[in-house]
């Protein structure tokens, strides 16, 4: 499979969307669900003050991490997207939702966790590093940042290891891995702010 060599656009995003409104079935695969229990399971704090979600799609991730903090800041390139992870958010004042194409795009405010669940490896080794300098930028003393990634082969810049690896190689002046673990499909990664002792919220 020949591979993209340079971060995916939201065109590309937008292309994949038109032709089903849930491609990957997060709303519906046994595969996703599990997933995401595991994503929840893995977060080392109960409740975060501020969170950024890289990537919601449409918001079934996003809906599920709402109950875990005071406030929840959820991107995606994809207008239409944004709109379904809306709909499915309506209920939840404290979740907002902005267009945002990383790493160019980036949204105001720091944040204690930083979850990049399905994301990093749409990104080429260049964006890659602008992301890590983002992270660093926006993550609070003490936060924790999520990585969750598919294993299997794509057409993306990246694999999911290296996409994984490469983040945390380069973000390892500010960020400790904290836990590491591979599941049926994808590699889940914790890292945590150094320098600071995190409490609970």
């Amino acid at each position: 499979m020949s591979r993209h060599s340079t971060s995916l656009s939201p065109e590309y995003f937008s292309g994949v969307y038109a032709d089903d409104p849930d491609p990957w079935r997060f709303a519906t695969s046994d595969y996703e669900r599990e997933k995401y229990a595991t994503t929840l399971a893995s977060l080392p704090r109960d409740r975060y003050a501020s969170v950024l979600e890289v990537g919601c799609s449409i918001g079934v991730l996003t809906r599920q991490l709402a109950g875990r903090c005071q406030q929840l800041t959820a991107l995606d390139v994809v207008p239409a997207v944004l709109a379904s992870a809306k709909s499915r958010c309506a209920a939840l004042d404290h979740v907002r939702f902005q267009i945002a194409s990383v790493p160019g795009e980036w949204p105001d405010g720091h944040f204690d966790l930083i979850l990049l669940s399905e994301v990093i490896y749409y990104l080429d080794c260049a964006d890659l590093a602008r992301l890590v300098e983002r992270v660093e930028g926006s993550l609070l003393p003490g936060g924790d940042v999520v990585l969750v990634h598919y294993l299997g082969e794509t057409d993306y810049p990246l694999s999911g290891d290296e996409a994984a690896d490469g983040f945390i190689e380069r973000a390892s002046a500010f960020a400790k891995l904290e836990d590491q673990s591979r599941q049926d499909g994808y590699r889940l990664d914790v890292l945590r702010r150094i320098g600071f002792e995190a409490t609970s919220s």
